[in-house]
This record gives structure tokens, C-alpha cells and sequence, in this order.
């Protein structure tokens, strides 16, 4: 068997947005049939939080959205090599996606796998020439417990985007692909 197509999302902390989309995207994969194809994970673009679990706000949301809750999650930092060894890093914001280019090193290869997480999201406002930015995943880390519905929402509806570019790629990957 080929070895998984590895997903990574990346926030700042790895507590609220990146390990909501992780459990997101997971669930997505499965419904997808692609549990078995897909490896997801996620890191932050900072120390900080290391060792922390997900922030009881972003919890209680994915419960009440029927997801899993991310128990066992432990933040972590994103190393260097990290970005190498996944196939796509998806970054919340525009600041996360500039970190990750720079910890490549302006590697192509590292640097090609780099994808803001809302570039999925076909009704983000996302046009030609506008600055990354607008793109952002709204980060519901200092306001209250509703932002985390708002980041919910935008996690959503790019996921669906991410699992058929995924499938395509593993197409591509398979050889089913004209």
C-alpha cells in the first residue's frame, strides 16, 4: 500500500483553530471513504501553548456539532522538517503561511506544499491580486465563545474543497487520472 497523503493545519498555538480543523478534516476524509488514504495532524506556529489541550471553547463547539472533541490532543510546534514530510500545510492565516515559507527556506519543494486553509473555501472572498490576508481564519481565541462558531463555519466550508483536491491527488498519485 502507497504510503498516506499527510495533511497538516497550522495555527498560532495549536489549541483552537488548527485542531478544529484537524477534526473537521478527519471527519470529512472518513465520510470521503479516504480515512485510510489521509493522515491529518496539526502544529502552531508558536511554543506557547506546547503541551496544552484544545481550548474547552473549541470543545464544546465540536461537541455541539457533533464532532469529536480532539481529546488527546497535545499542542505542539511546527518543526522545519514537518513541512517536508506532509503533502499539503494549510495555515489559518496569512501571518502563519509567511512563517511556514520562511521556515523552508525558500525550498520549492517545501514551498509548493503550502496552501492557506480558506483558498478551499469557494465562497471566500478571496480574487485575483488581493492581498493573502482576506483569507484569514478568524482566530476566536480573545473574544467569546460565538467567534468559535464563526471559525467553525469557515473551517467548514473550505474542508469539502480540501478533501476533492486531496482525492484528486491521490488520482494522480494512483494513476487513475487521464
Amino acid at each position: 500500500m502507497p504510503h498516506p497523503y499527510r495533511v497538516m493545519t497550522v495555527c498560532t498555538g495549536n489549541i483552537c483553530r488548527s485542531p478544529m480543523a484537524e477534526v473537521v478534516l478527519r471527519e470529512r476524509f472518513a465520510a470521503a471513504g479516504l480515512a485510510d488514504a489521509v493522515e491529518v495532524d496539526s502544529t502552531g506556529i508558536s511554543d506557547e501553548e506546547r503541551g496544552n489541550p484544545v481550548d474547552w471553547r473549541a470543545r464544546s463547539v465540536l461537541r455541539r456539532h457533533g464532532y469529536p472533541t480532539g481529546e488527546g490532543h497535545r499542542a505542539r510546534q511546527i518543526l522545519p522538517e514537518h513541512i517536508l514530510e506532509r503533502d499539503l500545510v494549510l495555515p489559518m492565516t496569512a501571518t502563519h503561511a509567511r512563517a511556514l515559507r520562511r521556515l523552508t527556506g525558500g525550498d520549492p519543494a517545501a514551498t509548493s506544499r503550502i496552501r492557506m486553509y480558506r483558498s478551499f473555501d469557494p465562497a471566500a472572498p478571496a480574487e485575483p491580486g488581493q492581498p493573502e490576508h482576506v483569507l484569514d481564519v478568524d482566530d476566536p481565541w480573545y473574544g467569546p465563545e460565538e467567534g468559535f462558531e464563526t471559525t467553525l463555519a469557515e473551517i467548514e466550508a473550505a474542508a469539502d474543497g480540501i478533501v476533492a483536491h486531496v482525492r484528486e491527488a491521490l488520482d494522480y498519485r494512483n494513476g487513475l487520472t487521464d
